[in-house]
């Protein structure tokens, strides 16, 4: 401004002292030209027309004080304000700055007819000189806007994520907060009502660094719905999944993982995320240390039964499968891997055979040998128990040196 003579400069104090006093019409006719030509502003749904005009009579007011006294610091409270505001309304940006120009260009149209109506050659010459200048504080307004939104946005985001974090971790407590029980909790994190539930525990790569980064959008980009929460050593999640999601949602974990994880079997009852939360944990913890795999706990009720209490697990296995479980590694698993296909198929030797790849007479022969280590028979509805048991116990329990085929 050091360019304009004192006249000119008396002259666009003038203007702006005019602007001052005809604020509520301008402010008028700015909110006009916004509604008439931005449709999201038109409807109100978002920022009601009372808090439209409300902003721009702020913002206007600061912009005419600016052009009073160029020199001065620039008062950026308007501004920002109406950034924090827009945010938190989730108005986009985009359309908050055009509203904000669109506002700016109807203060400058009425000050340049005033100048030319006056008939003041040395205001219009003035407000002319100043026109850098007076654009330069209207971007600088708009940047103030638009940091003010992206801070305000970035507060929001952590909030959400924070409280998404915070109702994860009542469910696999089962202990939500005085406010609500867990239908409430799974009804904020956006879980259907009547939907079938898995349960996710990840090792993290580091302190705090999550094995499965960009998880919660990944799924959301395929239709699934999940909540999260990152712990110094554990990234665990709450993924609600239809039946024909079961191998995406599996797919989706594996892709990437950077860790050990164990995922429950699927269940209903939003009291039994507690006891999801230790199947998965369970499963996790039998994957070989530094091993980054994705593993299901088995569904069966006798395995969850056998997780319940790691230390009598290993007892179980020891006091059923101990003389096999002192066999060499390959002895060892060649002889569990039969009992698991044998089991797992009807106790059919024939179908164990197909799976395995060998004469139904290997089966047979492999499975007696088993029987006379461990001095139980196949053929006693308690003593197959208590193979089932001890195998589930085998795979449940990772201090036991017993690799086998994982369940």
């Amino acid at each position: 401004m050091t360019d304009i003579d004192p006249a000119e400069l008396a002259s666009l104090t003038d203007l702006a002292a005019w602007a001052e006093d005809r604020l509520p019409e301008l402010t008028e006719d700015a909110c006009t030209a916004i509604v008439a030509r931005m449709p999201f502003y038109r409807s109100g749904a978002v920022v009601s027309i009372a808090d439209l005009r409300r902003s721009v009579g702020h913002n206007l007011r600061f912009l005419v004080g600016a052009i009073r006294a160029p020199l001065a610091p620039l008062e950026l409270d308007a501004p920002r304000d109406t950034g924090r505001r827009r945010a938190q309304q989730s108005a986009p940006l985009p359309e908050v700055l055009q509203a904000y120009r669109i506002s700016f260009a109807t203060l400058w149209d009425a000050l340049l007819a005033q100048a030319r109506a006056t008939g003041d050659k040395a205001a219009t010459e003035a407000l002319l000189s100043a026109a850098s200048l007076i654009w330069q504080v209207t971007d600088e307004h708009a940047l103030a806007v638009t940091e003010a939104y992206r801070a305000a946005t970035a507060e929001l985001i952590l909030a959400r994520q924070q409280r998404r974090a915070a109702l994860v971790e009542a469910l696999l407590t089962g202990q939500p907060g005085p406010d609500g029980g867990p239908w409430e909790a799974a009804s904020l994190l956006g879980l259907p009502p009547d939907g079938q539930l898995i349960v996710v525990a990840a090792e993290t790569r580091g302190l705090a660094a999550e094995s499965l980064p960009g998880i919660e959008r990944r799924l959301s980009e395929r239709g699934v719905v999940s909540g999260w929460r990152l712990t110094p050593a554990m990234q665990l999640g709450l993924i609600a999944v239809a039946a024909e999601q079961e191998a995406l949602v599996l797919s989706v974990l594996s892709d990437g993982v950077g860790a050990r994880t164990g995922v429950s079997p699927t269940y209903s009852r939003l009291a039994d995320t507690p006891r999801a939360l230790q199947l998965a944990r369970t499963a996790m913890a039998a994957l070989p240390i530094g091993h980054a795999e994705v593993r299901r706990f088995d569904p069966s009720p006798l395995a969850a039964l056998i997780a319940i209490d790691p230390n009598e697990g290993r007892r179980i296995a020891e006091a059923v499968l101990g003389p096999v479980l002192a066999l060499p590694a390959d002895d060892r698993s060649l002889l569990l891997d039969t009992l698991h296909q044998y089991l797992n198929h009807d106790g059919s030797a024939e179908h164990a055979a197909r799976v395995l790849h060998c004469h139904p007479n290997t089966v047979r022969y492999r499975l007696r040998r088993l029987q006379e280590l461990t001095d139980r028979t196949l053929s006693d509805p308690h003593d197959a128990a208590e193979l089932a048991s001890a195998w589930y116990a085998v795979q449940l329990t990772p201090a036991t040196p017993a690799p086998g085929r994982r369940s």
